[in-house]
């Protein structure tokens, strides 16, 4: 592993529309060798601390959801010594009251990947779940957003698909009923791989679309997505570091 100047406080992860601008923010490369493989991450010095910039689905966004090395980007900011990560997620929306470009701070989710995604595969370890998102990271990514005078739509509920598809309108009815909010394809696993390794997790979902089924003979298109995370792409960074800021602070 190559040394960062400072200690790694926390790390942010970018997913479609952020992912790329955390790419072009790093000042050098770390690698953080690990059991589930090698962790490739920037950095970046933010009001003297040190941050891991991870593209999540690495550079050019070539990995799909279900092939994201979780396990890795989790051990790794152990390793660095994270104390909180913060990430972003494009998800689509199940309260018409939320349109596309709303700002959402998960407080819960509901895991339907049946990724069965662990970092103990060789011991009995029942880690608990009681608060998916725990401080300090909810509280700083809260402050980061206030600091950017952003309003964050909380509490709500994600729950986790395995994708690469979107879903079907009958599997969006189904999720409204056990009450989920936004539907994503990575937050769920990111937020089981970081909490067995020690590092608390926030998540800044951004609504690009209501979901499957909610808009009457509207069908889902990827470039739309994208659009709205490319719009909101800066203000997303902006308040992730604000967070950082937060939790130095």
């Amino acid at each position: 592993m190559n040394q960062a100047v400072r200690p790694v406080l926390a790390g942010i992860i970018g997913g479609t529309g952020v992912g790329s601008r955390l790419g072009s923010m790093g000042t050098h490369t770390l690698h953080v060798p690990t059991p589930f493989g090698m962790l490739r991450a920037g950095y970046l010095e933010v009001e003297g601390v040190g941050v891991a910039l991870i593209q999540r689905h690495g550079p050019g966004h070539k990995l799909p959801p279900h092939s994201v090395n979780y396990r890795a980007i989790a051990w790794g900011l152990r390793q660095l010594g994270a104390k909180a990560c913060f990430a972003t997620a494009a998800v689509g929306c199940l309260r018409p009251d939320w349109p596309p470009g709303t700002f959402v701070a998960c407080t819960d989710f509901i895991d339907l990947t049946y990724r069965n995604l662990t970092l103990y595969e060789r011991g009995v370890q029942h880690v608990d779940f009681s608060d998916p998102f725990p401080d300090p990271a909810l509280k700083a990514l809260f402050r980061g957003a206030t600091s950017e005078n952003t309003v964050l739509m909380s509490p709500a509920t994600y729950v986790g698909a395995n994708g690469p598809r979107y879903e079907t309108p009958a599997e969006i009815e189904v999720v409204r009923r056990l009450g989920g909010d936004v539907v994503g394809m990575t937050a769920t696993s990111e937020a089981i791989a970081l909490r067995e390794a020690g590092v608390a997790y926030a998540n800044l979902s951004i609504v690009t679309n209501l979901a499957a089924g909610m808009e009457s003979e509207k069908t889902l298109d990827h470039e739309e997505v994208v659009d709205v995370m490319e719009s909101r792409g800066d203000l997303a960074v902006r308040i992730l570091l604000s967070a950082v800021r937060s939790l130095a602070s």
